[in-house]
């Protein structure tokens, strides 16, 4: 929904949905007033139809899907974020100068209007009926699909306090999504430390061993055929959802990379998890932090890639302070929330032998990246330097793979370094010279000589 007819044509269909919310809670706030307990009169306020050419506006093809009990839960959700002041009339006060406990909802930090909670959204729904009021709860339990799907939910209390206290969340994305037709992009940030990676290349670009590019696969297959599995009645209900990976290895043998390739040709967004924000030396903090990553995550169709993940999921310590069964709680946190997360993790770490074993066994793979071998290094070559970086005729390939022990991400780095002195020197092909410098600064790198 890019034109600007697109956007005014949404916004049409959602005022429509707006005057026929006013309507239904004008005509509640009045059962109200004169104490009537009508529900079959409430609910004679049907919702607006729409024409079959609205029906694929983002906002309308959404709420068809709906009951009229979730519509009116979506809109109370919306409107403090399109009509700030839509929600006023709930401001009123009982005989004692207080807002009316009965109409629940709160105020904000710096919004100034009505932030409506669950107990707002049943006094709508309920007419203080209590067989109602108890079947409307279900629409803020864990298993409906608002909460599921991350659509909206109820807000944290504090302990002892009613829960439908909560104020009535709409999740950013769906905002975006009903109002611009579009996915709303996660901002970094500490509630979110994670950033998208992707790539440009193609798996054609990537160079693997057979043995770990036929693993690879086995997760690509998953990311193919999984929601299938699950549904096999003679599958599904003996495997859990979800994939869970390790790649382990020296850095720069493509661990990064193939994440992305496999987010790219599932068209799954790749979160690379910012671990420095996540660990933290007070007790508990981790465990919150983390949460914050799989609450968001969670139902999401997103693959999340923990780099050098030996820092969050090592072996565990020896229980011989207080402060190491915390530590080992914490472990305990992120087993049950690895295994319970339906989307893809995948674990980075450069050696197998750091991570605790207690994850090593809810790993579906695990899967090594060696050193290329000679060969392996020789394509690498091939492949960075073709085009308009071509190496010089005195460039002997087949000693320079044979001798130096390079990851590709060093090839990468000496091909930047090729192509920049080219370009400085103005030069047409990638001098001897120039070659082995970028060559000796890599191994300089790893504690080695040309």
């Amino acid at each position: 929904m890019k034109s600007n007819t697109g956007f005014a044509l949404n916004a049409a269909a959602i005022d429509k949905d707006i005057e026929w919310f006013f309507e239904f809670a004008g005509h509640r706030i009045s059962l109200y007033q004169n104490q009537e307990n009508n529900l079959e009169e409430l609910y004679t306020i049907e919702p607006p139809t729409f024409s079959e050419a609205e029906a694929s506006l983002p906002y309308v093809s959404f709420v068809l899907q709906l009951t009229i009990e979730e519509r009116i839960v979506l809109l109370l959700a919306f409107l403090p974020h399109i009509r700030p002041e839509a929600l006023d009339f709930f401001l009123t006060r009982n005989d004692l100068g207080l807002i009316r406990t009965e109409f629940g909802g709160l105020s904000g930090s710096q919004h100034r209007g009505f932030i409506p909670t669950g107990e707002t959204a049943l006094f709508l729904l309920s007419a203080n009926n209590m067989m109602k009021r108890i079947i409307s709860e279900h629409i803020f339990s864990k298993e409906h699909f608002f909460d599921f799907n991350n659509i909206l939910h109820l807000g944290e209390v504090k302990e002892g306090e009613p829960r439908l206290s909560g104020a009535l969340t709409l999740s950013k994305e769906y905002l975006c999504l009903l109002t611009l037709g579009e996915p709303y992009q996660q901002e970094y940030s500490k509630d979110f430390p994670a950033k998208p990676i992707s790539t440009q290349l193609d798996w054609e670009d990537l160079v693997l061993g057979s043995e770990t590019f036929d693993a690879v696969q086995e997760i690509d297959i998953w990311l193919q055929h999984g929601e299938q599995l699950l549904g096999d009645p003679d599958v599904g209900r003996k495997i859990k959802k979800g994939y869970r990976s390790l790649f382990y290895g020296p850095s720069g043998t493509g661990k990064t990379l193939t994440a992305c390739l496999l987010g790219k040709s599932s068209g799954m967004a790749v979160y690379r998890i910012d671990l420095s924000m996540v660990v933290s030396k007070y007790i508990g903090e981790t465990e919150k932090n983390l949460a914050k990553v799989f609450d968001i995550a969670q139902n999401r169709n997103w693959i999340l890639f923990f780099d050098e993940a030996d820092s969050l999921f090592g072996k565990r310590t020896q229980t011989s302070s207080s402060n190491d069964r915390y530590a080992n709680q914490e472990v305990s946190y992120l087993l049950q929330r690895i295994e319970d997360f339906p989307g893809v993790i995948i674990l980075a770490s450069n050696y197998k032998s750091n991570m605790d074993q207690a994850f090593m066994r809810r790993f579906q793979s695990i899967i090594r990246f060696p050193m290329p071998s000679e060969n392996l290094r020789m394509t690498l070559y091939k492949k960075a330097f073709q085009g308009k970086y071509s190496l010089s005729d005195e460039i002997n390939l087949n000693e320079v793979a044979r001798k130096y022990e390079l990851s590709g991400g060093n090839i990468i780095n000496v091909l930047r370094y090729c192509a920049m002195m080219t370009i400085n020197n103005k030069e047409t092909i990638v001098t001897e010279d120039n070659f082995l410098e970028g060559i000796r600064k890599e191994l300089k790198k790893i504690g080695k000589t040309l």
